[in-house]
């Protein structure tokens, strides 16, 4: 590789997200897991009422948003609303001015434009993994949600 293509190429990056409710809606969490070479960031958060579908698009949010600079990233989630929803479907509702197929509005718009502006810096590849699977970064992520969860909970006791 040249040092004109090494300067060009992005810093590869994987994330493992995971979102996490008790009851839906209710107190939720989002984890996600950052992996570059040797180093790794861990972040979650909590919202008192939410669903859990919210929580799976705050992780990725919030795990892009923590990216510096554009990187190629290898996301991994175990939510195909989350997956599906930015690879296949948002292009239509972005088209139909933010209405699903049958014309009603989309479910947590504003989530889904900040998650589409955070994609645009960065060259992403999404996958899915089923959830509870024993995947390491599937369960460190669900981990990482929980204890959001947990840590607001025992604060509030």
């Amino acid at each position: 590789m040249t040092d004109r293509h090494q300067a060009d190429a992005l810093p590869r990056v994987t994330i493992y997200t995971d979102g996490a409710c008790r009851g839906n809606p209710g107190p939720g969490g989002w984890g996600a897991w950052l992996v570059s070479g040797s180093h790794e960031k861990k972040l979650n958060g909590f919202e008192a009422t939410t669903t859990n579908n919210r929580m799976e698009l705050m992780a990725a949010i919030m795990a892009l948003r923590e990216l510096k600079r554009p990187c190629e990233v290898a996301l991994w989630t175990d939510s195909e609303y989350l997956r599906r929803g930015i690879t296949e479907w948002i292009h239509g509702w972005i088209k139909r001015g933010w209405k699903t197929a049958s014309r009603a509005p989309v479910k947590n718009a504003e989530l889904w434009r900040e998650l589409h502006e955070e994609t645009r810096r960065h060259r992403i590849e999404w996958h899915w993994v089923k959830g509870h699977s024993g995947h390491p970064g599937n369960e460190c992520a669900d981990a990482l949600a929980n204890e959001a969860i947990d840590r607001h909970q025992r604060a509030r006791a």
